[in-house]
């Protein structure tokens, strides 16, 4: 996988403290440099999630398909990169996580939906701030 493919990158280390007994990241922790990502690409695109929020709109994780393929251990760079798309109410997070090398790590489809003071929208507002990464 090119990370040139994405519409955004972002270069993370492991920290010794992610590791299991195994000496290699924990599973969960997957998760977490995905959502670092996610947030990362809207406060850079110009839409923090804080502003969103109190503005009545929270984008929230509905679903979560992860294939692990590869582990990371303690001190390796690697580049968590996604897509962005919408099918309707939802906007789907196409995410990856490589080695420097290219080698595939993780890939992920992260569903969210988009609530407005608490009740589910189709989300216009946030397609609006989004519209230049749509595919």
């Amino acid at each position: 996988m090119n990370t040139q493919d994405y519409i955004y990158s972002t270069e993370m280390e492991v920290r010794d403290y992610e590791l299991d007994t195994e000496q290699i990241v924990n599973n969960a922790n997957y998760l977490h440099y995905m959502e670092h990502t996610r947030h990362k690409f809207c406060r850079e695109a110009g839409i923090p999630f804080i502003d969103l929020h109190n503005q009545g709109i929270d984008a929230v994780v509905r679903k979560i398909e992860m294939e692990y393929i590869s582990s990371l251990r303690s001190g390796e760079v690697f580049i968590s990169s996604l897509n962005l798309k919408r099918k309707g109410a939802r906007y789907i997070f196409d995410q990856i996580i490589t080695k420097p090398d290219g080698t595939v790590v993780t890939k992920a489809i992260v569903t969210v939906v988009i609530l407005k003071n608490g009740q589910l929208t189709r989300g216009d507002e946030v397609a609006e701030l989004f519209k230049p990464w749509l595919k």
